[in-house]
């Protein structure tokens, strides 16, 4: 296990702040991630996340060596949009899991991603190594994948500070009047079914931003922008105004479009490359099943 050694000298403020402007190589994240995990001691001591350091205080930071993965490589097909040495853009198919758990251990975009790409970051441990935000299984559309813990860091803080670009395009129940919106509702676990999210008090803040795209008999095609990344949040909050995402099994009504779940599709994302700065964004076409329903509506019309 590799150590750091740091003495504070004039430094002030939280720790993690602190640290991640001292060890440049270090991000923010992955030092909040190693106080979580109980890595860093101060003056010998285990402290908390929100510790704010002072003069002479003697940090050591223990490293922990990479845990070897045990998740088995899958030779799945991959649609890489974008790969370096710091990161990858993949294009996730609607119905593929993006990491194991209880029930979904094979068939995902890690298993995929460990037989086609040889190196991934290690932050997110065993079951999630490379995944820096996830979209839901049934969820087409643009991820971003980290080769390296360093790069990881980085686009996760962009995450968390919203400098991230994400855009997503769905098809919803009903026909919105206003051409542009702001949903800004706090989203948490549903009291009434552990399984879902909702808009309750004192939940996560969470904003949508959305724009209409093209209007039908009974549905709405729209463009949603996100500034935080709750679970379901598009999802959610759509089914909050009264506009829930068409074909949704979870959050919409029982009489819908046929497809493969949702309409909704993660189309733009941009972010700022880890290594040189430049902002870089990507786009994706929609799924064959949405480009057909969209056209069955129009000819409706």
């Amino acid at each position: 296990m590799a150590q750091i050694n740091v003495v504070i000298n004039q430094e002030s403020g939280r720790i993690d702040k602190v640290l991640s402007d001292l060890l440049k190589e270090h991000s923010r994240s992955q030092i909040q991630q190693w106080l979580k995990e109980q890595n860093i001691t101060v003056n010998g001591e285990v402290i908390r996340s929100n510790y704010k350091v002072k003069a002479q205080d003697e940090i050591v930071i223990s490293i922990p060596e990479p845990v070897e993965l045990s998740i088995q490589a899958e030779n799945i097909p991959l649609d890489i949009v974008y790969e370096d040495d710091d990161l990858l853009v993949v294009n996730k198919p609607q119905g593929m899991v993006v990491h194991p758990s209880a029930g979904h251990m094979t068939g995902t975009l890690v298993n995929a991603l460990l037989y086609h790409i040889k190196d991934l970051s290690s932050i997110n441990g065993v079951i999630r190594p490379g995944i820096v935000h996830r979209i839901d299984k049934d969820t087409s559309g643009l991820l971003m994948v980290a080769k390296n813990d360093r790069a990881h860091g980085i686009l996760a803080d962009q995450l968390k500070n919203k400098t991230s670009l994400r855009k997503y395009v769905a098809l919803v129940h009903g026909e919105i009047a206003h051409d542009k919106g702001e949903i800004n509702a706090p989203i948490g676990r549903s009291k009434n079914d552990r399984k879902m999210q909702a808009v309750i008090e004192g939940g996560k803040e969470a904003v949508t931003h959305f724009e209409v795209l093209e209007r039908f008999a009974g549905y709405t095609l729209v463009q949603l922008q996100l500034e935080t990344g709750r679970t379901h949040q598009i999802r959610v909050h759509m089914k909050y105004i009264g506009y829930p995402v068409a074909g949704d099994p979870l959050y919409g009504p029982r009489k819908t479009l046929k497809g493969q779940g949702q309409f909704l599709h993660a189309e733009v994302l941009g972010f700022k490359h880890p290594t040189t700065g430049q902002m870089m964004i990507f786009d994706a076409p929609l799924p064959d099943i949405f480009e057909k329903t969209l056209d069955q509506l129009r000819n409706k019309g």
